[in-house]
């Protein structure tokens, strides 16, 4: 996870981009990246977003 930014929001908004402009799900990007879901699925709850599959986004 140290490649990706550590500012919440800026995280949520850098994943949405990789989410929409390269990967097909969040299974892909983190085997891709080598991150853990679980991980980058807590820095991202301080912010109230989960991930939804069906748009394969955070919201």
């Amino acid at each position: 996870m140290d490649q990706l930014p550590h500012d919440p929001a800026i995280l949520l908004s850098y994943v949405n981009t990789l989410l929409r402009d390269k990967y097909v799900s969040l299974d892909d990007l983190c085997a891709s990246l080598d991150i853990d879901e679980d991980e980058l699925k807590r820095k991202l709850s301080v912010l109230s977003v989960e991930y939804v599959s069906e748009i394969n986004q955070f919201r």
